[in-house]
């Protein structure tokens, strides 16, 4: 299976695209942010480290082989704003797994627009991209997370207790998932 989406992917209210380098100065604006970076791998980047992020992610566009992944910008459909990104990465072959990511910048949290954007994706990873399977991970402090993974239709399968040390601290992770039949099911039985 290999998927190269036709581009912009659009929502009622949000267009996800690929990355430009007029972006810097947006993600910067979030993924600059110790708030941010909290539970993020990375620390708060530069804006030097952003824009290096941004052009890796030109590229990051289609699912060709296992680990290859799809990042988007998510920016609103009325106002251009970019609120955030998402990512689908494919995880395995095999077992037709994937995995789901979002960043949103904190002034644009609460208004439904992950939920959106994560839901765009889960339709492309389970129509498109036929996966089988898609998890996504959170720290288990980050709530608004593991939250928006509930309302997805997710179920949270894991808790692994202090698994591993993350920013000099033990971590404790939640992982939740969700299948494909289940989430054709839940759209079914969503209005339109």
């Amino acid at each position: 299976m290999a998927l190269r989406p036709e581009y912009p992917l659009l929502t009622e209210r949000l267009r996800l695209r690929p990355f430009t380098r007029g972006d810097v100065d947006a993600v910067f604006a979030y993924r600059g942010r110790q708030d941010v970076a909290r539970y993020l791998f990375d620390p708060p980047l530069s804006r030097d480290e952003c824009a290096l992020a941004i052009q890796q992610r030109t590229n990051q566009l289609a699912l060709a082989e296992e680990d290859d992944r799809i990042i988007l910008a998510v920016e609103t459909l009325d106002d251009a704003v970019l609120v955030g990104e998402v990512s689908l990465i494919w995880r395995s072959v095999e077992a037709r797994q994937g995995e789901l990511g979002w960043i949103f910048h904190p002034d644009h949290q609460k208004q439904g627009y992950a939920s959106e954007a994560s839901s765009r994706l889960l339709d492309l990873a389970f129509h498109h991209a036929d996966l089988h399977r898609v998890y996504a991970r959170c720290d288990a402090g980050n709530v608004a997370s593991w939250r928006l993974m509930e309302r997805l239709g997710m179920r949270r399968e894991a808790h692994f207790r202090e698994h591993a040390l993350f920013k000099g601290a033990w971590d404790e992770e939640f992982y939740y998932a969700i299948l494909r039949r289940e989430w054709l099911a839940r759209r079914q039985s969503m209005p339109i």
